[in-house]
């Protein structure tokens, strides 16, 4: 059996409601589960798919989402974190090393390179202080942190970033604008990798074939001579 409270959430917008799901039996007994509910009762399990819900609307840096409150002590924590930790901070910087290398295929060709989302954007203050902020490097950037991290990426989700990055841009997160994956965005995307394995499948077909046609020819020519 399980007990659900539900109860308004004031760190949030008007409307957002929080849950919490009590175990009353078996070995998990007491033991809770924490849940978030928008205006239009859509769920939320977890911090990250909470922030990627609300984008740069809510500042959730010191949201704690077990109690559903702004921990500002724990913000500080994270502060004083990256003031003391310069290497952390020059983690964000690698791309400066990197600034001008093209990747290329066995014939020595410059690959094309894909072209940034429109909902992806740069931090402003790249433009004076950090690397190049160019497309080209900012999806390298992105495309790094997902095959490295094991947190969401989701952007600098803090509107603070760009008036102080020295105290509050999280190293674990490229360096670009909060951004949002929608639905419409997963199917879209499964549409294209649908569409790239049917036509895989028929250049593999289309080379089984010209291989066995080839193999039945000169089969047919080593018996005539």
């Amino acid at each position: 059996m399980m007990e659900r409270r539900r109860t308004d959430c004031p760190a949030l917008p008007p409307g957002w409601k929080k849950e919490e799901v009590i175990r009353k039996s078996g070995l998990s007994a007491g033991k809770s589960d924490v849940y978030y509910y928008s205006p239009t009762g859509k769920k939320f399990r977890s911090k990250p798919q909470l922030s990627r819900y609300l984008g740069n609307t809510v500042d959730l840096a010191c949201f704690d989402f077990r109690t559903g409150k702004m921990m500002p002590g724990k913000l500080q924590k994270n502060k004083q974190r990256f003031k003391h930790d310069p290497l952390s901070l020059a983690k964000l910087f690698w791309e400066k090393r990197l600034k001008g290398l093209r990747s290329s295929d066995v014939t020595e060709q410059v690959l094309r390179t894909m072209r940034l989302p429109k909902g992806v954007q740069t931090l402003s203050f790249l433009a004076g202080i950090g690397p190049d902020s160019s497309d080209d490097t900012l999806l390298s950037a992105i495309a790094s942190a997902l095959h490295m991290s094991s947190v969401p990426i989701m952007g600098q989700t803090s509107g603070a970033a760009e008036k102080n990055p020295a105290i509050w841009l999280n190293t674990s997160q490229p360096l670009c604008k909060a951004f949002t994956i929608t639905d419409e965005h997963i199917r879209e995307q499964e549409i294209k990798v649908h569409k790239a394995r049917r036509s895989l499948e028929e250049a593999l077909m289309a080379d089984s074939l010209a291989r066995a046609a080839e193999n039945a020819r000169e089969l047919l020519e080593g018996k005539t001579t």
